[in-house]
């Protein structure tokens, strides 16, 4: 991945010639010392000859003056140790600052990485966390002993994940799970592989991680908008078919009704006809719903001021609140912006039904609160009722179409809302706890035509 052969091969013949450097001085030493103890005993040995014996012990003598040429020779040698020893220091200092500059090079590309990389033991203690990572989990690695467990509940999944890899050995890749973050659901997306050395012996995990909120918002939309796709044809069929005869249906019952004597009409008898009316509205409206969920009408673009919206719905629904015992209020942020493009009539059509249902969660009272806050780019509506919260069972339902809890709904208020939401390109999420539910419509300010 890095270069780094060079500095090793540099590295690796300075150390073999110091090594042979230091085993030539090493002998050159010896031979000078073992010819320096013959010279010494053939001296004594001199001076116990006669004259006679003089001259063949000069030549001996002669014959192992070599002192000379070995002490050069162990000058070279020392020269030659030195500038081994030099090539040594050279190969290991160029080597230390190549790995200094991997490891920077490493660090920078990992700091410059949009995924978060977090590298663990095989027992799952955190390593390693870069700059991304930190961000995304929200913890720093602060080199003491963290495990993956310890990162919180909400990023479960990537414990379980490693438990999955180290049990199957097979790379995990696009689990997603979300998380709360400043009020928002986050969608992060998490993989994991097995981390090896140059022996490729197992040491530990690599966890990647990566925000696929807005990629997860396209992809639930695009899912959602196939499900558009022939239902408008299929929606004009059922018209045709079905709310033709159901009007002609609705109309003699009504000719029975006014032609009917009132002698003739028992209690069985106006109970039925009431039924007869009841049902026959009932399938008029689920056909309806049907139409305006399946039909995919252009949204009209105008000025809209959503605080004079809000304001206007209010003074509609505080007759039927205060019946019910239910407080509205209404906030909205110091110099925001209220005005956004949207398509007015159907922006109100979301803020009625949601403040409806709102209404309806609180039969023995409560509050309604509407909040309105913008900044440059998104405005923000939430509406917050005081009920006993959504069921954990049915959240991810909702917004399903023909989808209610409510006996007097055919469940396709929610699906509308969502759809017109994702028309103006916003988005539509909730919070719900026992102590109550709070929808939030994220809209952007200025939409092209």
């Amino acid at each position: 991945m890095f270069e780094t052969n060079s500095s090793r091969s540099v590295k690796a013949f300075a150390f073999v010639l110091g090594l042979l450097s230091l085993f030539a001085l090493i002998v050159t030493a010896w031979v000078l010392l073992n010819v320096r103890h013959e010279q010494a005993i053939v001296a004594r040995l001199v001076s116990h000859l006669q004259g006679s014996d003089l001259e063949v012990a000069g030549e001996l003598s002669s014959e192992l003056g070599l002192q000379r040429s070995l002490s050069f020779l162990l000058v070279l040698n020392v020269i030659a140790a030195g500038i081994a020893f030099s090539l040594v220091l050279r190969g290991y200092f160029s080597s230390e600052r190549n790995l200094q500059d991997v490891k920077v090079l490493s660090t920078d590309i990992l700091a410059s990485m949009d995924a978060g990389v977090m590298t663990t033991d095989m027992e799952g203690r955190i390593t390693s966390l870069n700059i991304r990572g930190e961000e995304l989990l929200g913890s720093s690695y602060t080199g003491l002993i963290q495990t993956i467990e310890g990162l919180g509940s909400e990023h479960a999944l990537l414990a379980s994940i490693c438990r999955e890899l180290l049990e199957h050995h097979q790379p995990i890749r696009d689990r997603d799970y979300q998380i709360l973050r400043q009020g928002h659901r986050k969608t992060y997306r998490a993989g994991c592989t097995i981390l090896r050395n140059r022996q490729k012996e197992e040491v530990g995990m690599v966890i990647h991680v990566r925000d696929v909120t807005e990629k997860a918002f396209m992809e639930e939309r695009l899912r959602r908008m196939e499900r558009y796709v022939g239902l408008g044809s299929l929606a004009a069929g059922l018209q045709h078919e079905i709310k033709n005869p159901l009007n002609a249906l609705s109309l003699h019952i009504q000719l029975l009704c006014e032609s009917l004597p009132q002698e003739f009409r028992t209690a069985d008898i106006n109970e039925t006809l009431e039924i007869l009316n009841t049902e026959v509205k009932r399938i008029s409206e689920v056909l309806d719903g049907f139409r305006n969920y399946a039909s995919i009408d252009e949204i009209r673009h105008a000025p809209v001021d959503v605080a004079n919206l809000i304001e206007k719905l209010i003074r509609l629904l505080r007759p039927d609140a205060e019946n019910k015992k239910v407080t509205i209020e209404f906030q909205c942020d110091e110099n925001s912006t209220t005005q956004i493009i949207a398509d007015g009539a159907k922006l109100e059509q979301v803020l009625l039904n949601l403040a409806l249902n709102a209404v309806a969660a609180m039969p023995d009272g409560g509050t309604l609160r509407f909040h309105l806050a913008c900044d440059l780019e998104m405005l923000e509506i939430q509406i917050s009722d005081t009920g006993n919260g959504i069921p954990p069972e049915i959240r991810n339902q909702i917004f399903n179409p023909y989808f209610t809890t409510r006996k007097d709904g055919i469940g396709m208020g929610l699906a509308i809302c969502e759809k017109i939401v994702r028309q103006h390109d916003g988005r539509i999420d909730f919070q719900t706890e026992t102590t109550g539910t709070t929808f939030t419509i994220q809209l952007p300010v200025d939409q092209g035509h």
